[in-house]
């Protein structure tokens, strides 16, 4: 349970005692863990209709030597779960024992989110990605924006924030990133996803406000809310380990190659197929899938399937995002397309005869 007002926060450290201590420790307003320790702590950052603390889970894990500090989080959006676990094996199962530098893990940012699984705060529906860096003496979003950024977030050296598509449709494993940015197209790089979407994102989404402020930001998309998906978690992992390998975190591993990589910009290279009809809709793309100039995405019936509705793609691209839920109303999106060059279509051919590693969902005519 969480803690009542005035009660002080719960923290429970894990010392690991080895030699040749050269790090920093972490620091935040009620609280630090030392080089070869590792932190579970509960962090106010609200407070229930009856008073009771609304508590974040975090876990800091401060290695013993020097390296750069990295935050991990998910769960910004409530209902967005395979993030959640991604962010709690990194910092419950994986050996920290070798750690250059520090790993600051939020595996539930939405706390209030997460309780009642939904994707905004239950507190006048507001959109937690649109509130940081928060402000103290704010809006209930802005505050514990604030909180967050200002304690944990801001301290680090790079991060990255994990989400999934909205209910009723699905992602294609995938980056997005302010390519323009040379750190943070490092780090996109360095995650090893096939596709990168190019985009500086909305003003106060977390990923924008760090990577403005100096911390190299990074969001990653994987699949729906509301399920864990166990292929993209490990997917994520093994992006996770290509990343530390890239900093020095894992001196010792390896940055991976996806097997073919296409960054997506602009307007012109991407669209929403969106319906011109209402009905029930059948998919024959399904995330990830390779779709020619021409070809039929979608199908949209009436009940009686007397009358039909043919979807096709305006260009050759990839299959971003897509329709879970199969009806609609005119005007609802339906296929999330991104165009891509010819060379990056051989080799999505190639990966999807299996002749070529993939960093994300093989590419099928449908799922």
């Amino acid at each position: 349970m969480c803690p009542h007002r005035g009660e002080t926060q719960k923290v429970q450290i894990h010392t690991v005692v080895r030699g040749g201590m050269d790090a920093d420790p972490f620091v935040w307003d009620d609280g630090e863990v030392a080089p070869g320790e590792t932190a579970h702590v509960r962090f106010p950052v609200s407070e229930t209709y009856l008073g009771d603390t609304v508590a974040a889970p975090v876990t800091i894990v401060c290695g013993e030597r020097s390296g750069p500090t990295v935050f991990l989080t998910a769960a910004v959006h409530g209902d967005e779960l395979n993030g959640v676990e991604v962010v709690r094996e990194v910092a419950q199962e994986w050996d920290h024992d070798a750690v250059h530098g520090t790993l600051v893990c939020l595996p539930v940012v939405n706390t209030l989110g997460f309780v009642t699984q939904q994707r905004y705060l239950p507190v006048q529906d507001r959109d937690l990605n649109r509130a940081f860096p928060g402000r103290s003496g704010s809006t209930s979003a802005k505050r514990i924006a604030h909180q967050i950024y200002e304690q944990f977030l801001s301290q680090c050296d790079l991060g990255i924030d994990f989400h999934t598509s909205t209910r009723g449709r699905t992602n294609m494993f995938h980056v997005r990133a302010e390519m323009d940015d040379d750190e943070v197209a490092r780090l996109a790089r360095a995650f090893g996803t096939n596709l990168i979407m190019d985009t500086d994102g909305s003003e106060g989404m977390l990923r924008r406000e760090l990577s403005d402020a100096g911390v190299p930001t990074i969001t990653v998309e994987m699949g729906e809310a509301h399920r864990f998906e166990r292929e993209l978690i490990d997917h994520a992992l093994a992006g996770v380990e290509s990343v530390f390998a890239e900093y020095g975190v894992y001196p010792d591993r390896e940055v991976r190659w996806p097997g073919w990589r296409t960054t997506v910009s602009g307007w012109d290279d991407k669209t929403w197929l969106r319906a011109d009809s209402g009905g029930i809709v059948e998919v024959h793309a399904g995330r990830g899938a390779l779709v020619r100039e021409g070809e039929r995405v979608c199908t949209i019936t009436n009940p009686f399937k007397t009358e039909k509705t043919v979807v096709e793609a305006p260009f050759t691209g990839v299959v971003v995002g897509v329709l879970e839920n199969p009806v609609v109303y005119p005007g609802n999106p339906l296929c999330h397309l991104a165009s891509v060059e010819r060379d990056v279509q051989q080799a999505i051919e190639s990966a999807r005869a299996g002749d070529a590693p993939g960093g994300g969902d093989v590419p099928a005519a449908a799922e």
